[in-house]
């Protein structure tokens, strides 16, 4: 079951806000841009007094922001009009029946029963037999009215549009959208991001995702701006979880109607644009797609962005291109716009699994199985260095620019050591875990600031570099089967893990 909104109502919000915030000028603007009207009185009871008491000020000065019917208006302010001729406040009934809209109204429409008020107006007495209709009163004239007018207006909390907004932050807040005391950009609709927390590596397990039994997660990613965590699987399901309470989030209506982002084989990698917008995501069969995370709507689709499996992909920092890399020896940038190849980059022998571009964009940088990590033109495509970390064809599973560094890369291969290099393939500084056999890394992350470095291994193990002295920090057993992945939320100190065993685990210290 979904709520539908009215746009109706969501003007009323506005005006009544409007109206508390003393912007009348504003408020009649929209008003009658839109045709729409408040409407609303403090109190109804206090409204209905005033006219059967006939406290006539007081009720023009109610009913003039209000949109009413016409000819509930011209009843009003006939019966005004009749009873300050009855005082022999003869100037003031004069100006109210000769310049006032309703009583022009009931001058063209109704001549005859607007030249009685004149009469009235015209002699030098008052006959309250002669002012209204056989058996009707002033009292009962003036009842009639208060039941007419007290259906047109309502009566609203002050500050709604205040504080439906409050509940539904607390709202997201309960459900876990929201950590408690999370600053809230209203207008993007978004968590203002927290300054970064002092890093602090993870020591224990806070939330597993299950994936289910013939199923695993592929790939994952925290969005830029830290409120999404999204992953991708074997099945070809994209999912948006609640990285708080481990649970598919439901406030996406897409994901509430199980009407998930898909692709037709496994997702073996996925990023996001650097405004957390979109997700990019590549399947093994060379196909690649471009989401929009908020509708869950497929905005762009290469059906043959590859001639085997998408091995990684990333944003261009304008986000209007993907870098992509494949089981097919290439590195290629698709253009969004054109939905074609712009570039292509070869020169590796064997599968390409990951690429980077320079801080500054004006390089690329690939890491293949064959055991070398290549820097490139971005623009002409030419291959400007080649460079072997290991001795024999090692492979180079992840290329990262280092936070402490942007002219620096962290290179991860299938070995149980991280290098630091530059982009002249120079190391800087290495990290190993000091095992010669089943403790090759096969994922690597960073920290925001990049003071700490995270890889997970054969052994099944997530170990925690000090970025400084390089020593092990800590080292946990994350998976009781193969780690696939790791990835660092961009603020907190939070670390997914995800393995074959069809679980992704979250860390925190």
């Amino acid at each position: 079951m979904s709520l539908e909104v009215e746009s109706v109502d969501v003007v009323r919000l506005i005006l009544q806000f409007l109206k508390e915030a003393n912007l009348g000028q504003t408020a009649t603007m929209l008003s009658e841009e839109t045709g729409i009207a408040l409407n609303t009185v403090d109190s109804i009871e206090s409204f209905v007094s005033d006219i059967t008491n006939g406290h006539w000020d007081s009720v023009l000065q109610v009913i003039t922001p209000l949109k009413l019917p016409i000819r509930k208006l011209v009843d009003l302010y006939e019966q005004i009009v009749i009873e300050l001729i009855e005082l022999r406040e003869l100037g003031a009934a004069r100006s109210l029946l000769r310049q006032t809209d309703p009583m022009v109204l009931l001058k063209d429409a109704e001549p005859d029963r607007y030249l009685h008020l004149e009469n009235l107006l015209s002699r030098n007495y008052f006959e309250p037999r002669e002012a209204y209709a056989e058996g009707v009163t002033r009292d009962k004239r003036r009842a009639a009215l208060a039941k007419a007018l007290s259906t047109e207006v309502n009566v609203v909390p002050p500050a709604r549009l205040l504080a439906l907004i409050g509940q539904s932050l607390r709202w997201q807040q309960y459900v876990g959208l929201l950590p408690p005391g999370t600053a809230f950009d209203v207008f993007r609709g978004k968590a203002a991001a927290r300054e970064d927390e002092d890093e602090t590596p993870p020591t224990r397990l806070s939330k597993t995702i299950k994936f289910g039994n013939k199923n695993h997660c592929e790939c994952a990613a925290f969005s830029p701006d830290g409120q999404y965590l999204v992953s991708g699987s074997v099945d070809g399901f994209i999912e948006v979880w609640n990285f708080l309470t481990g649970k598919i989030r439901k406030d996406l209506k897409y994901q509430a109607d199980d009407a998930f982002m898909m692709m037709d084989t496994a997702v073996l990698c996925l990023c996001f644009s650097r405004d957390s917008e979109m997700v990019a995501t590549g399947s093994k069969e060379g196909k690649v797609q471009v989401w929009k995370l908020a509708s869950g709507k497929c905005l762009r689709r290469f059906e043959e962005a590859h001639s085997k499996g998408v091995t990684s992909i990333r944003f261009s920092k304008d986000n209007t291109s993907l870098l992509t890399t494949s089981f097919d020896h290439t590195a290629r940038i698709l253009g969004l716009k054109s939905a074609k190849m712009l570039k292509e980059f070869r020169g590796h022998t064997s599968f390409v699994n990951t690429a980077i571009y320079s801080h500054d964009g004006s390089q690329v940088v690939t890491g293949s199985s064959d055991g070398t990590v290549k820097v490139w033109n971005a623009k002409t495509t030419e291959c400007t260095g080649t460079f072997g970390l290991s001795v024999g064809d090692i492979t180079v599973h992840t290329l990262l620019l280092w936070p402490r560094n942007v002219e620096q890369v962290i290179v991860g291969n299938q070995s149980g050591t991280l290098y630091i290099i530059n982009m002249k393939g120079q190391v800087a500084k290495s990290f190993t875990n000091g095992k010669e056999e089943g403790g090759d890394f096969t994922s690597v992350s960073a920290s925001p600031r990049g003071d700490w470095v995270y890889a997970v291994a054969e052994d099944k193990q997530m170990y925690c570099f000090n970025a400084t002295d390089g020593t092990i920090g800590g080292k946990l057993p994350v998976h009781d089967r193969d780690v696939i992945g790791v990835a660092h939320h961009p603020h907190q100190n939070l670390v997914a893990t995800f393995a074959v065993d069809g679980q992704m685990k979250l860390w925190k210290p």
